[in-house]
């Protein structure tokens, strides 16, 4: 047979083939009810006429599937539509109230301890200093740092950052002059002394003596508790002098002297701020050169509830900076 038979080459025209249709679909998060009305993690059948080929893919009018209002990661559709940039939603401040009752709910509905809290805050605020101030950016030899202390939780906070500073390879030293009688407070202290941390015993009037000595200060003197402590002692002569200082200030969730709805009022002047779970109302005056948000460690609900939005946490970092 030879290649003019008409059997030799004679290939069957092939008809074209259309891809199989996709799986129904069928909602990945099913307890993230946020992410679409009435969501129960059932398949959704098409509701008419398919995609039009002019419509992008996630458009209003791209499928018979009607568009979320918010997704996954707190994305939402801008104003110009779904063919616009995606953008997140800004991180609103919180008011004093709403940051007691989000502590209330981590304390009581999820059942975290108050040092689990000042042990994870404190571990943050020492994170985001060695952000603000690497060991190679130092001006000095001696990576020193002065951490000050007030009697409530912030000042709690300021031991356990101090602590973990020490553990960073930095040169802490606390002004702890009102000591609490909280057993739990107490504990931190000891951890302090144990690791060889230096306590001052007075905080030194001559502002250039801290100037010459330290880096950097960390004010954990006052925070939320500012409306009712500002004006007492030892936490009054304290301020007086942080006012003056010349070295960066790093203050820990409220700079000490502001109240937390309102904002500066004659306070201090930090460099850098450090706000716990979210910021708070008076981060909006804020005008120093960081902000850092440390909460990451919040469950998704109670960032729902609370409607925080957060931004992305790069890594396995505890501390975003905004």
């Amino acid at each position: 047979m030879g290649w003019d038979h008409p059997t030799a080459w004679n290939p069957k025209p092939r008809t074209p083939t259309r891809p199989p249709p996709p799986p129904p679909w069928r909602c990945r998060v099913p307890s993230r009810c946020c992410l679409w009305a009435g969501c129960d993690g059932s398949p959704r059948p098409a509701q008419g006429g398919g995609r039009s080929p002019a419509a992008p893919l996630g458009s209003p009018g791209a499928t018979g599937i009607p568009a979320p209002a918010r997704l996954p990661g707190g994305l939402r559709f801008p104003p110009g539509g779904p063919g616009g940039r995606w953008r997140r939603p800004r991180f609103h401040p919180r008011s004093k109230a709403e940051a007691e009752a989000m502590e209330k709910e981590l304390l009581e509905d999820y059942r975290f301890g108050r040092q689990q809290l000042i042990e994870i805050w404190g571990h943050a605020c020492a994170v985001a200093v060695t952000k603000a101030f690497p060991l190679p950016s130092l001006p000095r030899k001696q990576p020193t740092v002065l951490v000050v202390c007030g009697p409530a939780q912030n000042g709690a906070i300021g031991l356990v950052c101090a602590r973990h500073l020490r553990s960073f390879d930095y040169e802490p030293t606390i002004f702890y002059p009102k000591r609490s009688p909280d057993p739990l407070y107490r504990d931190f202290t000891t951890q302090c002394e144990k690791m060889d941390i230096p306590f001052l015993s007075y905080l030194p009037t001559e502002v250039q003596l801290i100037n010459d000595a330290y880096n950097a200060v960390v004010d954990a003197v006052l925070g939320a508790e500012a409306e009712v402590a500002e004006g007492t002692e030892p936490c009054a002569a304290i301020l007086a002098t942080l006012k003056h200082i010349r070295i960066p200030i790093v203050s820990l969730d409220v700079p000490s002297g502001w109240a937390a709805e309102a904002g500066g009022s004659g306070g201090i002047s930090p460099d850098v701020l450090v706000s716990l779970a979210a910021p708070k109302e008076c981060a909006r005056r804020f005008l120093g050169r960081q902000h850092f948000v440390a909460g990451r460690f919040l469950p998704y609900d109670v960032q729902r509830k609370f409607e925080l939005n957060p931004p992305e946490y790069p890594g396995t970092e505890c501390v975003v900076a905004l």
